[in-house]
């Protein structure tokens, strides 16, 4: 995998982070450093041990399923994807509603739950990675890092601008994760070289 492969990859799983992130911006007054970090620090957190996860998993499985593996990431991703750009067109009032107590907002029980969720996706990757036999320690590094990043940049967006991006961003990532499926599939049958 290419660096500009798992940076589209990266962008991809850190969508759901993201909207989730510009959501939270929304949820409070002030959106300082400190709700900045703690977002980036949750989303970047879990999106790095899923795939961690998912990977050591897929490796354990490695030589029953290596000459299915192209189909496998392609269906993971395909579902993953097809799953945000359902979610993207949902309408949810998460960002309607306004607490005031950023403590409370960035609470280790409002965050975990959503540092979860938004990671999910990012289990079934660490599997496909692990079929695609990618260096898992800087590929998960650098996911974590471009989730931290966007988390922060969406907590201020949505602090200033609202939750108009959300479902845009949700589409966004749906339709890299389903893109990258159909690349690595093609490249696997040897219509991409």
């Amino acid at each position: 995998m290419s660096f500009a492969e798992l940076f589209v990859l990266a962008l991809g799983l850190s969508m759901d982070a993201f909207a989730v992130s510009v959501c939270k911006g929304l949820s409070i007054l002030k959106a300082g450093a400190k709700e900045c970090c703690i977002a980036g620090i949750y989303f970047g957190g879990f999106q790095a041990l899923m795939p961690l996860l998912g990977y050591l998993l897929g490796v354990q499985f490695k030589e029953y399923i290596t000459s299915i593996d192209h189909w496998i990431a392609f269906i993971l991703l395909g579902l993953i994807g097809f799953n945000m750009l359902l979610e993207s067109r949902k309408q949810e009032d998460i960002g309607q509603e306004t607490d005031l107590d950023s403590t409370v907002a960035f609470s280790v029980t409002c965050m975990l739950p959503l540092a979860i969720a938004t990671s999910i996706d990012a289990l079934a990757v660490g599997v496909t990675l692990a079929f695609l036999e990618v260096q898992v320690l800087p590929a998960i590094s650098f996911i974590g890092i471009v989730t931290f990043l966007l988390s922060v940049l969406g907590i201020r967006i949505g602090n200033i601008f609202g939750i108009r991006y959300k479902a845009k961003a949700e589409m966004a990532g749906g339709l890299i994760l389903i893109c990258m499926g159909f690349k690595i599939l093609l490249e696997h049958l040897g219509f991409l070289g």
